[in-house]
């Protein structure tokens, strides 16, 4: 089969698309991966076919369209959601050509992150199978609430309508500039509601999010998407910090931008305690002068570099909670928007990181209390018999599997 995987997003939203689509080309199919282009290094090496999408989602050239909006803004869904819809607003017309552009051959659509909407406008246009590819379970459901909302705030007869609700309120987001991009790109009418029959499938892991009963047979959640480094050697200056100490803390925040930096370094360098630390500056880099504690590193697999720490201290992000997970070391999780606070009550639950922070606000007593959590050893135990668990799941080839069949059973039946 031909497949088009579309997405917009960071760096981790991109990442485990990559792997999907090592996976499926493993599997004999031949696959196209569109995304922002300083997400598709990793596609890239993979081997993976891409093209770049408009937009600039660091926002060098148009701060207004860049990430930092999103991260910036700490005022709930709303406010995220109008950050969010900013930037497909300025990128949607381009997006829906693009996509068009490079599906006419393909056999079904593979749609994801911001370019979703799109995608599937693009998919309904070429008379395409769709499929929704992502990492955040947004399909309604009874079992948990919206990621979007803190658990505590949700009782749980609103699970489902907690869902509902949000999942409108993007809709209407992205609304108008869905509908413009159909009518400038190619003619095709106006949509007033969203797309809710397409399957769904997540690259998350079961032992963090169960699929929920009361989903469709079309949704699944596979295990998490990540691609193996076997070939992957660390630069010297690393290996030898590594084995010149006990086991460090990893600190890194990824692709977020938009935060106070220096307030939160300040808070991480006390709240270490003077700790061997592994800090990774991801998008925000960094130009304090850091102690002698901390090493800094550029992009590290996070499958060699995780189970050589002692604790990971992350943004929440479904990618990096997964990772942390897998590797069988707590999380302390400093969360900033979006779905972060989700992942780091998903650690909670499953006793291998204490309550999520918020990365906003949060003060260095509250780290170090985090990171002592994160020290017991019942947490250790915990998070290495959840590793353990995670390690048996090979979330690529069950999506790979799973798509297979998905596309199979919807050959020519439009979205």
């Amino acid at each position: 089969m031909k497949l088009v995987i579309a997405t917009y997003g960071t760096e981790g939203d991109v990442r485990p698309l990559a792997a999907l689509s090592r996976a499926l080309l493993d599997a004999g199919h031949q696959v196209h991966l569109l995304a922002d282009r300083s997400t598709l290094r990793h596609a890239d090496a993979l081997g993976v076919a891409t093209s770049a999408l408009s937009g600039d989602i660091k926002g060098v050239d148009d701060p207004q369209a860049g990430i930092d909006t999103v991260v910036a803004n700490d005022r709930g869904v709303q406010g995220m959601a109008k950050a969010l819809a900013h930037i497909a607003n300025t990128h949607a017309t381009a997006w829906l050509r693009e996509i068009v552009h490079a599906a006419r051959d393909a056999d079904a659509i593979l749609v994801s992150g911001l370019a979703a909407f799109t995608g599937l406008s693009a998919a309904e246009y070429l008379r395409r199978p769709a499929i929704g590819v992502g990492f955040i379970p947004f399909s309604p459901t009874s079992a948990f609430p919206t990621p979007f909302v803190r658990s505590r705030f949700v009782p749980r007869f609103l699970n489902r309508t907690s869902h509902l609700l949000i999942n409108e309120v993007l809709w209407r987001a992205f609304k108008q500039s869905t509908n413009r991009a159909r009518a400038e790109a190619f003619g095709m009418p106006r949509r007033d509601a969203a797309w809710t029959t397409h399957p769904m499938v997540y690259g998350v892991s079961p032992s963090l999010v169960p699929a929920a009963p009361d989903w469709p047979d079309s949704t699944s959640v596979s295990g998490q998407w990540v691609a193996p480094s076997k070939d992957w050697s660390p630069p010297d200056a690393l290996r030898a910090w590594l084995d010149a100490g006990e086991a460090p803390l990893y600190v890194g925040f990824g692709s977020m931008v938009g935060f106070d930096r220096d307030r939160l370094m300040r808070c991480v360098v006390e709240g270490v305690g003077g700790r061997r630390v592994l800090f990774h500056p991801g998008w925000a880099g960094h130009d304090a002068t850091l102690p002698g504690n901390f090493f800094v590193i550029d992009d590290v697999p996070h499958d060699w570099l995780f189970p050589r720490v002692s604790a990971v201290v992350h943004h929440g992000g479904s990618g990096t909670s997964h990772s942390a997970a897998r590797a069988g070391v707590p999380s302390v999780v400093l969360a900033f928007a979006g779905d972060q606070a989700f992942w780091g009550d998903r650690l909670a639950s499953a006793g291998v990181a204490p309550r999520p922070l918020n990365g906003h606000r949060c003060s260095a007593r509250e780290i170090a209390d985090g990171i002592a959590f994160a020290g017991r050893s019942d947490v250790r135990a915990k998070s290495q018999t959840l590793g353990e668990r995670m390690q048996a799941e090979n979330g690529p080839a069950i999506a790979a599997e799973t798509l297979e069949q998905l596309i199979a059973s919807r050959a020519g039946t439009p979205p």
